[in-house]
């Protein structure tokens, strides 16, 4: 791999390291500690999840604009500065707005590191966005586990260690990014003319996929919202809810390079890998939805980590060999913006769903989505003469 995606990759794991001390315990520490209850808890999570998808958006029309590393160089600062404040005020309704800033701040960043790790290694197709993805979990599976411990101890310890992991952060994208180039697309207007009905149908196919890819998104957020405060009431501590995330890092760090070549040997398409994928979150959602110990939600989490791992990746790479020279950006801020609306749905759903009526319920609603999912993957590519398999134009293992 070039030295540039290795840059990307060890920025990558660090922002992730940091978020994770916060993120799996925002839900357990909004209705626990702040006092407040799930549904509350999912609005403020929609806020900050909503302005996170305005930040993806923003983050992919600036990567177009000024580049990869004026954008990311932004968002830390705006991540950083919400960060300190949020340090030092941590109560209600502080909590919210600098959530919600961090929200912005922290969407800016990933459309422009994916769309710099397609652009600095074209020949290598899907691994590129492998690899961020991998280190992503590397930071989860580190980050909520060293989260777990100290929260236990002090969440005002949570809020300062996310923070020193983004000032590390914006050390390593100064001295590390701004050496990474990305030519700047430039088209003539015949190129642009032939090419504007074929951006459509491409456009098009992302949205669709997108849409399956969002509602996967809203079920997997109870991970972290609804069934976070579950495992609470049923007396399992927040170490072993933390660990359930450990090991989910743990299981993609170690089992992603296996499945890629399990992938490459059976030239499974894109679409044949989502699918698969979906259909093992299923298996993990009727597993967790009989749960009442932890050895139940962890049997549930191990089949998630599987799951996500045909999942997470491939919708990038899709992106990616969709979008046209010079957008993309664009394409991977509608995918990373996709995630987050998940993200934003799915905590103020669970919520008013186990609020209004139970857990049990929230289960049966998760199962559907994931059937509409597996409708809009299948039809996705209809309108593409190409067919996204593995192995075709830029989405090569």
């Amino acid at each position: 791999m070039p030295r540039a995606l290795w840059l990307l990759i060890i920025g990558m794991a660090v922002n992730v390291i940091g978020s994770s001390f916060l993120w799996p315990l925002n839900a357990i520490y909004i209705h626990n500690h702040l006092g407040k209850s799930l549904s509350v808890a999912g609005i403020v999570l929609m806020l900050n999840s909503g302005a996170n998808v305005i930040g993806n958006l923003y983050g992919g029309f600036l990567f177009d604009k000024i580049g990869g590393y004026k954008s990311i160089i932004l968002g830390i600062a705006i991540s950083l500065l919400s960060l300190i404040g949020l340090s030092i005020w941590h109560d209600w309704p502080q909590y919210v707005v600098f959530l919600t800033i961090i929200g912005f701040g922290t969407g800016i960043i990933f459309p422009s590191m994916y769309a710099m790790a397609g652009s600095v290694w074209k020949e290598g197709g899907r691994k590129s966005f492998n690899a961020l993805y991998v280190a992503q979990n590397l930071g989860v599976a580190v980050g909520a586990s060293l989260g777990g411990f100290v929260a236990a101890y002090s969440f005002q310890l949570i809020f300062l260690a996310n923070t020193i992991m983004y000032v590390i952060f914006l050390l390593i994208a100064i001295f590390g990014y701004k050496g990474i180039v990305v030519e700047p697309a430039r088209h003539s207007h015949h190129e642009k003319a032939v090419k504007t009905v074929k951006s459509k149908g491409n456009l098009q196919a992302l949205l669709i996929v997108c849409a399956g890819y969002l509602l996967c998104w809203v079920a997997y957020s109870q991970w972290t919202t609804t069934i976070a405060t579950y495992t609470q009431e049923i007396n399992i501590s927040l170490k072993q809810y933390s660990l359930l995330w450990s090991i989910n890092g743990a299981i993609i760090v170690l089992g992603q390079p296996l499945l890629n070549g399990v992938l490459k040997k059976l030239s499974a398409s894109l679409k044949v890998q989502i699918l698969i994928g979906i259909g093992i979150f299923i298996v993990s959602f009727l597993v967790a939805g009989k749960a009442s110990a932890f050895s139940g939600f962890l049997v549930a989490m191990i089949i998630l980590s599987i799951g996500e791992m045909f999942i997470w990746p491939a919708v990038p790479t899709i992106a990616f060999d969709l979008a046209p020279k010079g957008r993309e950006g664009f394409y991977q801020g509608i995918v990373n913006s996709t995630a987050t609306g998940g993200r934003m749905v799915g905590p103020l759903l669970g919520g008013i769903i186990v609020d209004t009526y139970s857990m049990s319920s929230l289960f049966f609603v998760l199962i559907g989505l994931f059937l509409i999912a597996i409708l809009t993957t299948l039809m996705y590519d209809r309108g593409i003469k190409r067919k996204m398999v593995s192995g075709t134009l830029r989405g090569q293992m």
